[in-house]
C-alpha cells in the first residue's frame, strides 16, 4: 500500500472511531436518562460540552502536531476519548459532563491532524476527494453508533457499551502505532507548546481572506449540518405524522446520502468544477433542500420526502471534505494544520450555536418549519457570498 492511501486509511479509521465516541451515549440518551432519574433534553447540552472541548484542542492542535507528530496526537485524541466513554460510564451527571468535555478534547484534532498528514502525501489534483473520503468517516461513525450501541445496550447495559466503544477506540490508537515512525517523521521536537499559542491559529485565518471566507461559511455550514441531523426526526414525527420508525429510516437515508455525497463532491470537484464552484453549488442545494423541507406537508408521496432528505443530507453533510482540502490548499506553506485548527474553531461553534438556536426559534414559532426557513436565509446569504467570491477563492 502506498504512503498516501495508507495515511487516508488510518485517518478515516481514526476519524470513524472518535465520531463513533461522540455519539454513543446520545443514541442511548433515553435509556441513560431513565437510569439516572434525569431527562433526554440533556443530550443538547452533552453534545454542547463534547464540541466547547472541541474548539479548545483543535486550536492546540497545529501546534502538537508539529511537535509529536499526526499519528502520536491522533492517538492521543482516541485515549482522551476513550477516558471520557469510561468517565460517562459512571452514573453521576457531573461525570458525565467532565466525560463529555473529555471527548471533545479528543476529537478536536483528529482533522487538524489528519489534514497535515494528507496534504503531505495526496496530490494537488486529488484532494477534494481524498479528503472527502476521509470525512466519510464523521457520518460512519454515526452508522457504527447507530447500528452497534442500541443492541448492545439491550444485551450488556448501557454502561458496559460505552466501555466496549471506549476499548475500541483504543484498540485503534494500538493499531496505529506501527505506522508513527514513518508518517510521523516530519515531526519536530523543538517546537513551543504554550497556551498563548491557542490564538495563533485563529490569527492566522484571520490574516487570509480565503481562509477568512472559508471559516464563515463552515460556521454556517455546521450550523445547518447539526440542526438538521439534531431536529430532522422529531420534525417528521411531529409535523407529518411519520412515527419515529418511519422518521428514522428518513434519517438513515439522509446519513447515507451524506456518505455518497462527500465522495461524490469531492470527485466533481477535483474533476470540473473546482472547490469554490462546488462550494457555492452545496450551499445552493443546502438553500434549495432547506426551503423544500419546510414546505413539506403530510399529503406528499413519501419517496418524494424521502428524496428531499436525501438531497439535503447529501449537501449538507456532504460538505466537509472540500471545505477541508480547501483551508488545506490556502493555508501558507507546512501550516495545513494550524490553519485547519484555526477553520475548525468557527466550524465547532457553529456546532455548539446551531442547534439551541434552532430549537429556540422553532419555539418561539411554535413549530419547526421556522427553524428550516431560518436554515435556507443562513446559507442563501452563504451563496451569495461564495458566488460573489471570485478574487477569494478562485477555481482550483
Amino acid at each position: 500500500m502506498t504512503a498516501a492511501w495508507l495515511a487516508l486509511a488510518v485517518t478515516t479509521a481514526i476519524q470513524s472511531l472518535v465520531s463513533m465516541a461522540v455519539l454513543t451515549l446520545p443514541v442511548m440518551a433515553p435509556a441513560v436518562a431513565q437510569a439516572l432519574g434525569t431527562s433526554a433534553t440533556y443530550t443538547g447540552l452533552y453534545v454542547a460540552l463534547v464540541y466547547v472541548g472541541a474548539i479548545f484542542a483543535s486550536l492546540s492542535a497545529g501546534n502538537a502536531v508539529a511537535r509529536f507528530g499526526a499519528i502520536r496526537v491522533s492517538q492521543g485524541g482516541l485515549v482522551l476519548c476513550a477516558a471520557g466513554l469510561a468517565l460517562s460510564a459512571l452514573p453521576s451527571l457531573p461525570a458525565i459532563a467532565a466525560g463529555a468535555l473529555l471527548i471533545g478534547l479528543g476529537y478536536g484534532p483528529i482533522t487538524p491532524a489528519s489534514s497535515h498528514l494528507l496534504v503531505r502525501t495526496t496530490p494537488a489534483h486529488r484532494m477534494s476527494v481524498v479528503f472527502s473520503i476521509k470525512q466519510t468517516g464523521v457520518p460512519l461513525g454515526g452508522v457504527l453508533a447507530g447500528a452497534i450501541v442500541p443492541g448492545l445496550m439491550l444485551w450488556v447495559g448501557w454502561q458496559a457499551a460505552l466501555l466496549f466503544v471506549a476499548a475500541a477506540n483504543l484498540v485503534c490508537a494500538a493499531v496505529a502505532q506501527p505506522l508513527r515512525a514513518g508518517l510521523d517523521a516530519d515531526r519536530d521536537p523543538a517546537t513551543r507548546l504554550a497556551l498563548g499559542n491557542l490564538a495563533g491559529p485563529l490569527r492566522l485565518v484571520l490574516s487570509y481572506p480565503a481562509l477568512r471566507m472559508l471559516a464563515a461559511c463552515s460556521f454556517a455550514f455546521s450550523i445547518t449540518q447539526l440542526s438538521f441531523t439534531s431536529y430532522l426526526v422529531t420534525y417528521l414525527d411531529a409535523a407529518l405524522a411519520y412515527g419515529l420508525v418511519t422518521a428514522g429510516i428518513a434519517m438513515s437515508l439522509a446519513q447515507l446520502g451524506g456518505v455518497g455525497g462527500r465522495v461524490f463532491w469531492g470527485y466533481v470537484s477535483d474533476r470540473w468544477l473546482g472547490a469554490r464552484r462546488m462550494l457555492t453549488t452545496l450551499s445552493l442545494l443546502m438553500t434549495a433542500a432547506a426551503l423544500a423541507t419546510a414546505l413539506l406537508h403530510p399529503g406528499l408521496p413519501v419517496p418524494l420526502v424521502m428524496a428531499v432528505l436525501v438531497v439535503f443530507g447529501a449537501s449538507a453533510i456532504g460538505w466537509n471534505g472540500i471545505y477541508l482540502a480547501e483551508v488545506a490548499r490556502r493555508a501558507p506553506a507546512g501550516q495545513a494544520g494550524l490553519a485547519t485548527g484555526g477553520t475548525l474553531a468557527f466550524t465547532f461553534f457553529g456546532v455548539v450555536l446551531g442547534p439551541p438556536l434552532f430549537g429556540a426559534l422553532s419555539g418561539l414559532a411554535g413549530t419547526y418549519r421556522a427553524g428550516f426557513l431560518a436554515l435556507a436565509v443562513v446559507t442563501g446569504l452563504c451563496t451569495v457570498a461564495l458566488a460573489r467570491a471570485h478574487r477569494l477563492l478562485p477555481s482550483t
